[in-house]
């Protein structure tokens, strides 16, 4: 059985912040905290796929020209790939677990096309 490994920092972000919770070779799992009037940048990956689940609050998720709400308790899965951006235009806290699955689980493996904060 592989070691899972877990480093609990926390990374914080304009956006708001994650935690890792857990790793191995090929996954990685995070709690994603994305603040009231939070973005993450439109974005794609090459190297991994994500499925996320919403634990507190409502998700605005972009999904290549496809825009859902996810409420507390549902999940999606983004495909390798695919342009996609999780946002919290609503009144309370967003939180998220997100996994990670791939060949390169790294934030050098963000492709941004569009981004609030000046990141692209």
């Amino acid at each position: 059985m592989e070691n899972i490994q877990s480093s609990n920092k926390k990374y914080e972000r304009p956006w708001g912040y994650y935690i890792n919770i857990a790793d191995g070779d090929s996954y990685l799992v995070k709690i994603i905290h994305v603040n009231v009037g939070g973005k993450l940048s439109v974005q794609s990956h090459n190297h991994r796929c994500e499925h996320w689940t919403v634990v507190r609050g409502t998700a605005k998720v972009i999904l290549n020209k496809d825009e859902l709400i996810l409420k507390e308790g549902e999940s999606i899965d983004i495909p390798l790939k695919a342009v996609h951006s999780l946002q919290n235009p609503y009144e309370s806290e967003l939180e998220v677990i997100e996994i990670q699955r791939g060949d390169l689980l790294s934030e050098d493996d963000i492709i941004r096309y569009e981004d609030i904060y000046g990141r692209v």
